[in-house]
């Protein structure tokens, strides 16, 4: 009789363990590493996220390149003037300051080591794209061009957050 009453416990047991495994695993954040597609008038970019204070101020610091149609996308609280530097960074970049349409207002030539903030024209600033230096002009992206913000929400959505956490303007 010990043998019935021993798998009439466990198999219920091993059921259960069975149908909780079957929902998938749990899956972690990626991490600020992780590089996301993301588009600009349709030029495609693969973009890290800067998100949090700590991201946004190391940014490419102590990086000695960057692959190609790469950079880093950084994303604010609240949209406002903005200004970068080069501080510990090495290689030449772009960057483009957007605003919270996700629509692009100006462009500026970063370089390497120059600790002289670039501030924004705009006053509204949201986001900002650093690319490796030309990345706009080879792409004929300017002034009004537009972020793909389904491709940021996805991206956004592997971090761990929701665009909804953000100011920005999803309609047009």
């Amino acid at each position: 009789m010990k043998p019935l009453y021993r798998l009439l416990f466990t198999l219920p047991l091993f059921l259960l363990l069975i149908a909780c495994g079957r929902q998938g695993p749990i899956t972690a954040p990626e991490s600020s590493d992780t590089y996301f597609p993301i588009s600009i008038d349709g030029a495609p970019l693969q973009v890290q996220l800067a998100l949090i204070q700590s991201e946004q101020s190391k940014g490419l610091m102590h990086r000695d390149s960057m692959p190609k149609d790469h950079g880093m996308l950084f994303l604010f609280d609240q949209p406002e003037p903005r200004s970068f530097w080069m501080r510990n960074t090495r290689i030449p970049l772009d960057l483009g300051y957007f605003d919270a349409s996700g629509r692009l207002l100006e462009i500026h030539a970063l370089y390497p080591y120059n600790e002289n903030g670039v501030p924004s024209r705009n006053q509204q600033v949201l986001i900002a794209i650093e690319t490796n230096r030309g990345w706009f002009a080879r792409n004929n992206i300017v002034a009004g061009a537009q972020i793909d913000l389904k491709a940021l929400t996805l991206a956004l959505s592997r971090r761990g957050k929701s665009l909804n956490s953000y100011p920005v303007q999803t309609t047009h």
